[in-house]
């Protein structure tokens, strides 16, 4: 049976590891300050890049540029985008079950991975899937530099015909509560058709521009910034889902370690009082049978 001393050593332990896990909560909360600014801050230009893109292509006849070269999906790319640390609750699992998803999906391809993110690449490594290329804490602070250098291998792959299509799995940061897994179509890029356009695409569609650069000359210069735009972008959603995750976590371990002292700081004083209460009787039964 557990002493006294048994308990208050336990209740120690464990306002310790409250301590850890409060610390934690406030380091991510106000990492996702930043990152939460840095991904909403991003959305805005990558759509409008998008729509841009589309609407240019919409008034070329043949766009010709080895980006948007389509062939059957044999050799498939896949960009995952996973965390960094352990501690996100089901961040990492998550996103691990959505990749799963696309793998069953896709069965018969052959699949090549890039991992963002040791979680993400050690899995996959266990899991025995060939790599292109991996790139490991470099979520906790985004650089552009890291996302135009995966920028041009993805292209370089795709220009070199090693592969047929590219796909982003990561996590889009919703609400500091929950997260999108998302499964994105990176290239080849495909042109919109009648009935998918949406609003601000249809009402740019009835605009004629003129533009002043050859059209061989736009898509050079619209296509690499596009999945430079996508991969930054995709960048930032994963870090502010990731810290969202963890925060979220660690808030909740630091309310379970506070009800776990809660019930050990009970039961410890039913235990001091069941020891008092005995050492009463024997003094009271002592005291009687010498009378």
């Amino acid at each position: 049976m557990a002493t006294l001393l048994d308990f208050r050593r336990r209740i120690r332990s464990v306002k310790n590891t409250q301590q850890i896990t409060r610390a934690m909560k406030f380091v991510s909360a106000a990492r996702l300050r930043r990152a939460q600014e840095a991904a909403l801050a991003a959305r805005p230009y990558a759509r409008e890049l998008v729509r841009v893109l589309r609407s240019t292509m919409a008034r070329i006849e043949a766009p010709q540029h080895p980006l948007l070269a389509a062939r059957p999906e044999e050799r498939i790319l896949v960009l995952f985008l996973s965390g960094e640390r352990g501690l996100a609750g089901a961040f990492n699992t998550n996103i691990l079950k959505k990749a799963s998803e696309f793998y069953r999906a896709k069965k018969g391809k052959q699949i090549t991975v890039i991992p963002v993110g040791k979680k993400g690449r050690d899995a996959l490594r266990r899991a025995g899937f060939a790599f292109a290329g991996e790139y490991v804490n470099v979520l906790s602070r985004v650089d552009f530099g890291i996302a135009r250098e995966i920028s041009k291998l993805v292209t370089d792959l795709y220009t070199e015909e090693k592969i047929d299509a590219v796909y982003m799995i990561f996590s889009e940061f919703k609400t500091v509560m929950s997260a999108e897994l998302v499964t994105e179509k990176l290239l080849p890029v495909e042109k919109i058709t009648a009935g998918e356009e949406t609003e601000a695409e249809a009402a740019s569609a009835q605009i004629d521009y003129i533009y002043e650069q050859p059209e061989d000359e736009l898509m050079a210069r619209l296509l690499p910034r596009y999945v430079e735009t996508q991969v930054l972008r995709s960048m930032l959603e994963s870090c502010a889902a990731e810290h969202a995750a963890r925060m979220t976590a660690m808030e909740a371990a630091t309310k379970n370690a506070g009800e776990v002292i809660e019930g050990l700081t009970l039961h410890m004083n039913k235990v001091r009082q069941a020891a008092i209460t005995k050492e009463i009787i024997e003094i009271v039964s002592g005291a009687a049978s010498t009378a």
